[in-house]
């Protein structure tokens, strides 16, 4: 319609795009890029950096802010200042993440609708300390409070906020997106020595106890695979879970270390005999529906989380001894049996977690139109 207005929407909560460090800024430039072809105006508020500032990114308008080096108070000061900005200007402040939760208030008392994404349940990551646990735990509890709009990349996560904090009529679960993974050279996996396509197991996480590494390498030590395990995840600063992982490094458990050359990460997952996935405490993961997309055959571990994005299209275990059973299956799965797979994972993806599906959803949304979200 000619006289409607064009809505407007800022996006909070990551250090920008183009997407460069992780799954909230793939996810925050496929949703603005997106947005912006539905005819939304867009900003994404981004972290001020020694690179060449941009103005705009595939008509998404950028705000740079500078974050301030502050320890772990820099995110939160970050996203401080980023609501101050944001308090006025748009029709909808979306927020990534909960940690600044208090803080969304800022943009609501001057009229705005704040939306607020949850994205895993951050307060039972290891990583944290305990005063971080109690600090996320209540954020967590504000955010549900503040927020105009709860988001939920899962129906998990909808589920985990009813059970603590009642019934939320607000929620809206809208999924993560992924893409189908066309077909890759593997002449790169040479730079890894003896890794051979097809012929090698793959896990790409945070090397954290909660990703389950030290089990899914029990596990695959006792499955007596020919095959080597390969561990995409950062080393450079090990802390003492780490630093135990890596006594485990054999020929056949092998750690490369981040990668984040995306076509070379692409590729590993195509050529991936099978991918372990030991996420736990996430909604939906990037990294599962990345090895979808790829067509892997995908053996993870047993939670909701991980069973509402796969489904019945993999495998899954709950300790070393039910993943070394899983990998003992996979390693004489007969190639139509694991194409079959292929298609089964492939399709979910194409069904329930492209990105196209997932920008219509929030379109919907953006233009109040909540009862077209979702499909749960």
């Amino acid at each position: 319609m000619p006289n409607e207005k064009i809505p407007s929407v800022a996006l909070l909560g990551i250090r920008g795009i183009p997407a460069r460090y992780g799954g909230f800024e793939t996810f925050a430039e496929a949703l603005a890029v997106g947005l912006v072809q539905k005819g939304c105006a867009v900003t994404v508020f981004c972290e001020q950096g020694d690179q060449e500032p941009i103005a705009t990114y595939q008509g998404v308008r950028l705000v740079r802010i500078h974050a301030p080096r502050l320890g772990p108070l820099s995110t939160i000061v970050f996203d401080l200042k980023c609501l101050l900005r944001a308090r006025s200007g748009y029709d909808i402040v979306y927020m990534l993440g909960y940690g600044a939760a208090p803080f969304c208030l800022i943009p609501r008392l001057f009229g705005r609708q704040v939306w607020i994404n949850m994205d895993g349940v951050e307060w039972k990551r290891s990583k944290w300390s305990w005063a971080g646990r109690t600090y996320l735990r209540i954020m967590e509890r504000v955010a549900v409070i503040v927020a105009s709009r709860v988001i939920a990349d899962a129906a998990a996560i909808r589920d985990h906020l009813e059970a603590r904090y009642g019934r939320l009529p607000k929620c809206v679960v809208i999924r993560y997106g992924a893409h189908i993974t066309p077909v890759m050279d593997g002449a790169a996996l040479a730079m890894f020595g003896n890794v051979t396509p097809g012929e090698y197991y793959l896990v790409v996480c945070r090397l954290e106890p909660e990703n389950h590494v030290r089990e899914i390498i029990e596990g695959f030590e006792s499955s007596g695979s020919p095959y080597p395990l390969v561990i995409v995840g950062g080393t450079a600063e090990p802390n003492e879970y780490i630093q135990a992982l890596l006594n485990r490094q054999s020929e056949r458990v092998r750690f490369v270390g981040a990668i984040y050359d995306q076509a070379l990460l692409s590729a590993m997952r195509y050529h991936a005999r099978g991918y372990i996935h030991g996420h736990s405490v996430g909604g939906t993961n990037p990294s599962l529906l990345e090895a979808m997309g790829a067509g892997n055959l995908v053996i993870a571990h047993d939670n909701p989380f991980n069973r509402e994005v796969l489904g019945e299209h993999g495998l899954y275990f709950r300790d070393p001894t039910q993943l070394s059973d899983a990998i003992r299956h996979t390693d004489i799965l007969e190639d139509a049996a694991r194409l079959q797979l292929a298609q089964a994972v492939r399709g979910r993806i194409s069904e329930w977690y492209n990105w196209q599906k997932i920008v219509d959803d929030y379109w919907a949304l953006v233009r109040r139109e909540p009862s077209t979200i979702g499909g749960n």
